[in-house]
């Protein structure tokens, strides 16, 4: 009597051990959505990357630029260079936020979180 009980104790935690498990599929990991979030994320980084190479070369052009006027005592001109800097800065710190977000969330795609 006392061994039927611990088969029967026994059979039952196993029992509930596979209705409590969670699948591969519960966990967001099952099929292609994982490996395509991480292919997304990986091409807005190098987006982003390119993005910065190009502000990095328009604000060496804009200084040339605003040099060159400043040099030649184009007041007008050195202002809107001045005014360009300014938003190729502002693109240029978007564009590093935004990577930092793309790592992070590449992160917590490959660990699951």
């Amino acid at each position: 009597m006392y061994c039927k009980l611990i088969v029967a104790l026994a059979a039952t935690t196993v029992l509930l051990g596979v209705g409590f498990k969670t699948t591969g599929a519960e966990a967001g990991w099952y099929g292609r959505g994982y490996s395509a979030d991480v292919r997304a994320d990986r091409r807005d980084i190098r987006a982003d990357r390119l993005d910065i190479r190009r502000d990095r070369a328009d604000l060496k052009r804009d200084y040339r630029d605003l040099r060159r006027d400043l040099w030649s005592g184009n007041r007008a001109a050195a202002a809107r260079d001045l005014a360009d800097i300014r938003h190729d800065r502002t693109d240029l710190r978007a564009d590093r936020r935004d990577i930092r977000h793309d790592r992070l969330d590449l992160f917590r795609d490959r660990h699951g979180y």
